[in-house]
């Protein structure tokens, strides 16, 4: 179904005012810019800026969603043969190669990393993103395994993934910030994921694997 008109300018508006903030929370700093002042720059009221960000952090981290959801939906797209391990291993050299944004590895990063560090408020919210997304990660494979309800191995497997993750970002941001570029990062880091990936999967390198397509199954996927 295409977009209708409403739902365009209703997006536009968002994207706008998520841009103007953006914009002000760089110059000045997140703490250092009222909610009012993004108002004032976007020619909105401030009620429109609630209406579409219920808090201020959700200005600047309007593709949370996204961030969430991404480690579940590399799970839900992972090729045949491909364990959990695997697939997300595969995914983060994909971003780092590409210089995707979706893992804070970018060029220009180091600025948005900054800011966030200096405040208190875009801190927490980031660690309730980790959470959410590890949570998220452990329902996908969950489903995706078929486990039991009382199965832990979901929810084990998926805060090592995630604890893996954070390690090799925070690692690769303390160098950013320490004004390295990606480009000068990324051989290390690409040799550190390496690394840490095979620990991970000798734990784990044989959970949730997809299998390939078999007639006996009607052409479905079975999972381990």
């Amino acid at each position: 179904m295409s977009e209708g008109l409403r739902e365009r300018k209703k997006r536009e508006t968002r994207l706008r005012i998520s841009d103007v903030a953006t914009g002000l929370f760089m110059a000045r700093g997140f703490d250092n810019v009222t909610v009012a002042e993004v108002a004032r720059a976007a020619d909105v009221s401030v009620n429109t800026v609630f209406n579409y960000f219920p808090a201020k952090e959700d200005l600047l981290f309007d593709r949370q969603d996204e961030v969430v959801d991404l480690l579940g939906r590399v799970m839900r797209e992972r090729r045949p043969g491909e364990g959990a391990a695997e697939a997300l291993r595969r995914d983060f050299l994909d971003a780092l190669d590409t210089g995707h944004w979706r893992y804070g590895i970018h060029e220009g990063g180091d600025a948005f990393h900054r800011m966030v560090s200096a405040s208190p408020a875009l801190v927490a919210r980031l660690r309730e993103m980790d959470d959410l997304r590890t949570d998220s990660l452990a329902r996908t494979l969950a489903d995706e395994a078929g486990a039991d309800p009382d199965d832990l191995t979901p929810a084990l497997v998926a805060g090592q993934i995630c604890a893996t993750l954070h390690t090799l970002t925070t690692y690769a941001v303390r160098r950013m910030l320490a004004g390295e570029s990606v480009a000068a990062i990324a051989p290390d880091l690409r040799e550190q994921a390496g690394h840490a990936f095979r620990l991970l999967e000798s734990g784990i390198g044989g959970y949730c694997v997809r299998r390939e397509e078999t007639p006996r199954t009607g052409g479905t996927m079975e999972l381990t």
